[in-house]
């Protein structure tokens, strides 16, 4: 696999006469791909029916004399203001009632049928118009599902979509639905909830005090379905016209849709990465931690989602867009130390990355943006990063082509789990992302390359397969990862629910050949943890086990923490940074998986030809006869 560069361009913002200049430019520095037009609705519709193609046939045109690959979008992410005049039910509305307005990006609702009918024309011309371009060799969807809280919405057409959702999901006979079986499904004998009539069912929000479990988890699964409808309708559509892969770029740590099931229907998978951004605003650390990376990024955060994001491609996935510099919108935004932004393209290559762009070429300006760094200044002088860009393509003339390899260790990560946590978390701040990334931490720090899996995977290959938090696990599968011959680790709060959100009988985990069963469920003040016999603790979501299984970690309290049978294994506790690393060490070692602690800020990955250093200390750092220099990527 060949891997590439590339950057995010946008001619609209830029005088005509620039254009020629900036593709000479881009071709220079080593790039292949340029992403357009994915903001551009307003100048290519400024008002209805009047379009206008003719600058975007020119910027296309320039960019492929110069040798360059544009990868299309479409503009569906900002609809033009007349769009609003025209559809004023629109805008998605929050779960307060508050109307998501125009005047930012991602002001629309993925239920609204007359908005989806604009976008299936806009996207029909555009594919008409540039399907068989040769320069055209890739597209994009939309941008970002999800970003600023956009899945979830409490409009009249979300409702209206919900209830015919519903019919379909509890269909009785002649597909009517079954008002009878959504009353049993979701509970609602309790509190009287029981309704007469699939009209009566309101979006659950604005109640007087907590939902209904049941009702809101379906309501997840119907806003998540809108997501990959929406999708659909625009792949569906420019594969009528074109042959050229499509993708679409999720974010980092946005779960409100199954990105699995949205990825169905692309060739490619692609993510945009902001270390430093998703640092201060995404990941739950102390300060102090966040001080140690403030301008490195979390060792585990990007390469979680890279492995992620490989899973959701089905082996194929980009970076779409690549911090380079200061962003605008976290709460601190500091530039990256030198040396990171060629460690980052690196790091995505090791796990697989077809290709790494450059968000943006130019820093804009104005608008809101005007304070995110770009690969040149707004006066088009170089920025730092542009020279380490310019590094990483010299090396990537000399560097062997990248291989595949299956790695030893496997992660569950499931989406509807992570719904399931976020509905009943039973403790503040309990949440199935963070769950499955710290179990990921863990096993990075073992120095270990894992793959995650979409439920249901196959697991054949697999020396140790880790399932923390999935809180529904189909009968089926259950049975197949039991029966494996990996060793399978479970929980906590893994099979605990039923599909309707109900607690099973028999009780959670009911493991075929493992005598474990979970009485009891408790949540835990994070300044009470319960110490381990060998160090480390249980914190903030403990489970009372019960069972004849061998104990692998107990509390110094004497409850067990972790049982185990020859084959397969039930953890009873979210588990401090110490414990989870003792019990990965465990697993692995039962597995017959060699590990090597490594120092906090080092990590390693195998691409199957090579292995590959990430030091993200700014100092050397010493890994057994390994000098690894500060912000530093070393093959070996």
């Amino acid at each position: 696999m060949k891997r590439t560069l590339g950057t995010c361009y946008y001619p609209e913002h830029w005088p005509r006469e620039t254009w020629e200049d900036d593709a000479r430019r881009m071709a220079e520095a080593g790039l292949t791909w340029v992403r357009i037009g994915e903001f551009a609705w307003s100048r290519l519709e400024p008002t209805p029916g009047d379009y206008q193609f003719d600058w975007l046939d020119d910027a296309i045109s320039i960019l492929g004399k110069h040798g360059l690959r544009v990868v299309l979008g479409t503009p569906t992410a900002t609809p033009p203001r007349w769009m609003l005049d025209k559809h004023p039910d629109m805008i998605a509305l929050d779960e307060h009632g508050r109307p998501r307005g125009f005047g930012s990006r991602r002001h629309y609702c993925f239920s609204h049928e007359g908005y989806r009918a604009e976008c299936a024309k806009i996207v029909t011309l555009l594919a008409e118009r540039y399907g068989k371009n040769p320069h055209v060799a890739a597209w994009q969807t939309d941008n970002e599902y999800g970003c600023h809280d956009t899945i979830l919405s409490y409009s009249d057409a979300a409702r209206d979509a919900f209830q015919t959702w519903l019919r379909a999901r509890y269909p009785g006979t002649n597909n009517a639905g079954d008002i009878a079986a959504l009353n049993a499904a979701w509970g609602n004998v309790f509190w009287s909830m029981e309704y007469g009539d699939f009209d009566e069912i309101a979006l659950p929000n604005l109640t007087v005090t907590e939902p209904n479990p049941a009702h809101v988890m379906d309501y997840r699964r119907f806003a998540s379905d809108q997501v990959v409808t929406f999708n659909r309708l625009q792949t569906d559509i420019i594969r009528q016209h074109s042959g050229a892969p499509i993708a679409h770029n999720y974010m980092g740590k946005i779960t409100e849709f199954d990105h699995y099931k949205v990825g169905d229907d692309l060739e490619i998978a692609s993510w945009d990465s902001y270390p430093l951004g998703f640092l201060e605003d995404r990941i739950t650390a102390p300060d102090t931690y966040k001080r140690t990376y403030a301008q490195q990024g979390d060792p585990d955060f990007q390469a979680f989602h890279h492995d992620l994001y490989r899973a959701v491609g089905k082996g194929r996935w980009w970076i779409m867009e690549q911090q380079p510099g200061p962003v605008n919108w976290a709460p601190y935004n500091p530039s990256p130390l030198p040396g990171m932004v060629r460690l980052w393209t690196w790091e995505a290559f090791a796990h697989g990355a077809e290709a790494v762009c450059y968000f943006r070429w130019r820093q804009a300006p104005f608008a809101q943006e005007q304070m995110h760094a770009g690969l040149l200044r707004p006066d088009s002088a170089d920025a730092p990063a542009i020279h380490e860009a310019r590094e990483v393509f010299s090396e990537l003339e000399n560097a062997p082509e990248a291989q595949a390899a299956q790695a030893p260790v496997a992660l569950v990560f499931d989406y509807e789990a992570d719904w399931m946590w976020r509905i009943q978390p039973q403790g503040q701040g309990l949440d199935g992302f963070d769950l499955a990334f710290h179990t990921y931490r863990a096993l990075r720090r073992l120095g270990l390359s894992i793959d995650i899996l979409r439920p249901g995977a196959d697991v054949r290959g697999y020396k140790a397969v880790f399932a923390p938090g999935v809180m529904h696990l189909p009968e089926d599968w259950k049975q197949s990862l039991c029966a494996s011959d990996a060793l399978t680790v479970f929980g906590p709060r893994t099979a605990a629910r039923t599909a309707d959100f109900a607690i099973p009988t028999p009780l959670p985990p009911a493991l075929p050949g493992l005598d474990v069963t979970v009485s009891r469920v408790e949540t835990i003040r994070p300044d009470m943890p319960r110490p381990l016999h060998g160090g480390g603790a249980a914190q903030l979501y403990v489970e009372e086990l019960d069972g004849t299984a061998e104990v692998i970690l107990s509390t110094q309290e004497g409850a067990s923490i972790l049982m185990a049978s020859d084959s397969n294994a039930y953890l009873g506790g979210w588990l401090d940074d110490e414990a989870m690393i003792r019990m990965a060490e465990w697993a692995c070692a039962r597995a017959g998986i060699e590990t090597v602690l490594l120092p906090k800020g080092v990590r390693r990955r195998s691409d199957g030809a090579h292995t590959f250093w990430f030091n993200h200390l700014p100092q050397e750092t010493q890994v057994g006869d390994l000098a690894l220099p500060p912000i530093s990527v070393t093959r070996t």
